[in-house]
């Protein structure tokens, strides 16, 4: 695991709630590509249900940190891209099952007019930083 520093409220800024302002460390910078609902056979989970097709997306980040050598305990930064921000609750139900409170990731949530098929409903991306 990385040295990660973790500040949910530089001077001058509100604590933040979902998230952290800044996180810091060093090693290895791994980028993980914007995970969709598809399960090992590249078929959609949860058509029309944001829980199932979150749950599917943080079980693939696992799945690609762990290629990576890291966990989510190395996520420094997570972007999320919804068709709707309805569906964050669900996102941040299934972050819950990988992620503490108290090591929260940076941050992002963008509503997006459409992802790359009109079934997903949301993308999400990771950022690491590994010992080296």
């Amino acid at each position: 695991m990385s040295e990660l520093t973790r500040i949910p409220a530089p001077d001058g800024l509100a604590p933040a709630a979902q998230y952290s302002h800044v996180v810091l460390g060093t090693g290895t910078f791994v980028a993980i590509s914007g995970q969709l609902a598809l399960d090992a056979d590249g078929e959609l989970v949860g058509e029309d249900d944001p829980t199932a097709q979150a749950r599917q997306v943080f079980e693939n980040l696992r799945r690609c940190l762990a290629a990576a050598g890291t966990t989510f305990d190395d996520v420094v930064k997570l972007t999320y891209f919804v068709t709707d921000m309805a569906h964050l609750p669900a996102i941040r139900t299934a972050r819950a099952e990988h992620i503490p409170e108290d090591r929260l990731p940076a941050a992002s949530a963008v509503q997006v007019a459409a992802l790359v098929r009109p079934e997903f409903l949301m993308e999400v991306e990771a950022f690491a930083v590994v010992a080296s």
